[in-house]
Formats: C-alpha cells, sequence, structure tokens
C-alpha cells in the first residue's frame, strides 16, 4: 500500500489503472482515423466534465448528465456496432480454440489445398485485368460467414475459373460493377455491394478501393482490386490496404493470409 497525500493505493489500483488504459488505447486503434473516433472523444470528454461536476457536488447537473451518459452508452453501441465487431473478430481469431483442428472440422472450414486450388485462376485473371486496365474488385472468403453480401448481387454458383472472372469483369458485362465473391472455390455471387470504409485517411482512395477497405474491415475475407485508371494491383486485409503491388507478391501474400499462418497453428 503507498501513500499519497490522502490517497491510500494498493497494487490492485495500479492493475487497474494499466487496464483501462490498455483498454482505452485498443478502443481508440479500433477508431482512429474514422468518425467514430470524434464520437468517441466527444463522449469521453463529456464523461471527464461528468466526473467533475460529481466531484464538486453539482447535484442537477449530475443528474442529467448521467441521463444523458446512460443513453449516450446505447448511442456508442449503435455508432460503434462495426468496430465492436472488428474487436471480437480481433479477439477470436487470438484464440488458441478458434484455430484448434477440432473447431476448423466442426465448422467445415476449408483446407489448406483448398485455398491453394483457388489461387491459380484468381491471380491469373487478376494479372490479365491489370495488363488490359479492366477494373475488378474480388472478395476471397477465409473464416467468415459472406451470405449477406452475397444476397445484394447477382447469383453467380459457377467454378473459379479466369474466363469467369474475365467474364465478369468485362467492361460489357452488366455484372462488372460490384464485386465478385469467392467462396470454397466458386463464384458465389457478383455485382454485390460492399460496404465502404468511412476513414478520413481513405478519401484520396477510389471507390473500389474503398469498398475493399471497407469489406476488410468487417470480415476476414481477403479483398483484391484492379484499378480501371492504372491496371496497379492492390489488396486489403484486416482494414489495411496494400497499394500497386505485382501478381506474384499478391499470390504470396494471399498465401500467407489464406492458409500458411492457419496451418502452422494446427501442425
Amino acid at each position: 500500500m503507498f501513500n499519497i497525500g490522502f490517497l491510500e493505493i494498493e497494487w490492485v489500483d495500479f492493475l487497474d489503472i494499466a487496464l483501462v488504459a490498455f483498454l482505452l488505447y485498443q478502443i481508440y486503434y479500433l477508431v482512429r482515423g474514422s468518425l467514430a473516433s470524434r464520437v468517441f472523444l466527444g463522449y469521453l470528454l463529456i464523461y471527464i466534465f461528468y466526473l467533475v461536476v460529481r466531484a464538486i457536488g453539482l447535484e442537477l447537473l449530475t443528474k442529467i448528465l448521467e441521463y444523458f451518459m446512460g443513453v449516450g452508452a446505447i448511442a456508442l453501441i449503435v455508432i460503434f456496432q462495426q468496430e465492436i465487431r472488428r474487436f471480437l473478430l480481433f479477439v477470436g481469431k487470438s484464440t488458441a480454440f478458434a484455430n484448434s483442428r477440432l473447431f476448423n472440422h466442426f465448422f467445415k472450414q476449408p483446407s489448406a489445398t483448398e485455398k491453394l486450388n483457388q489461387l491459380k485462376p484468381i491471380i491469373e485473371a487478376v494479372r490479365a485485368l491489370s495488363a488490359e486496365f479492366t477494373g475488378g474488385l474480388i472478395v476471397v472468403k477465409k473464416n467468415d460467414e459472406l451470405d449477406k453480401y452475397l444476397q445484394t448481387g447477382e447469383r453467380v454458383d459457377g467454378i473459379l475459373s479466369k474466363r469467369l472472372l474475365l467474364a465478369i469483369f468485362n467492361q460489357y458485362s452488366p455484372l462488372h460493377d460490384g464485386g465478385a465473391i469467392v467462396a470454397d472455390g466458386r463464384v458465389g455471387a457478383a455485382r454485390c455491394i460492399l460496404p465502404v470504409s468511412d476513414s478520413d485517411e481513405d478519401n484520396n482512395l477510389g471507390f473500389r478501393h474503398r469498398a475493399a477497405l471497407g469489406m476488410s474491415e468487417v470480415t476476414d475475407a481477403a479483398v483484391v482490386v484492379v484499378s480501371e485508371e492504372t491496371g496497379r494491383i492492390s489488396l486489403a486485409v484486416e482494414g489495411d490496404l496494400s497499394v500497386n503491388i505485382s501478381a506474384s507478391e499478391l499470390e504470396e501474400r494471399l498465401k500467407k493470409y489464406l492458409f500458411e499462418a492457419q496451418s502452422k497453428k494446427v501442425a
């Protein structure tokens, strides 16, 4: 126990402060650069003001702020629903249980070999799209279910192939707008509407790139983008966008993200 003036501080208090500081940092890390970060900062300032008012003893203002904080907590859940989902996804992916062989078998997760077989037609199609300066947006499923995004597009349910992807993103095709979702060796749907990232840092990006980034923020899917203007290839994974990469580098990154890390954990 430590005595600092009139305060008595125990080691549990230091642990409490450290955990709260860590939690606040994680929340800031999730919402930084987005409009939600300003809402979070405003709510935090109001909460600090509430603590000061309560300490001073202004009862009426304290009661008003208490009601506001109660309603504000519900509003924060609505505002930060995507960030909360990303945090829970991060926690889920970090557990040994989520990566266990039994878990993957129970939920019928695709094997590493099946995911590897998906890469060749995707890489070949992306290479062709890039050479022809044809825009493309391809979502490759990892573990998260993408049913609600499949429902926003036109059902394809075709065997994954280079020709099918090139036909979808042909500039004269009615399916070339939006994203094509690849899952379990099949193209599930095309012209799918994807969530667009609202980060302030992404204002200089095109719509396809913002959609790819947004999709990678709310799911664990890997999203490949081909720019129609420059032919450059980009990859969005877990809220991070890698711009202007080669087809070979794209293949290596997809291999590493989709199954190499998982196979090491299972082994």
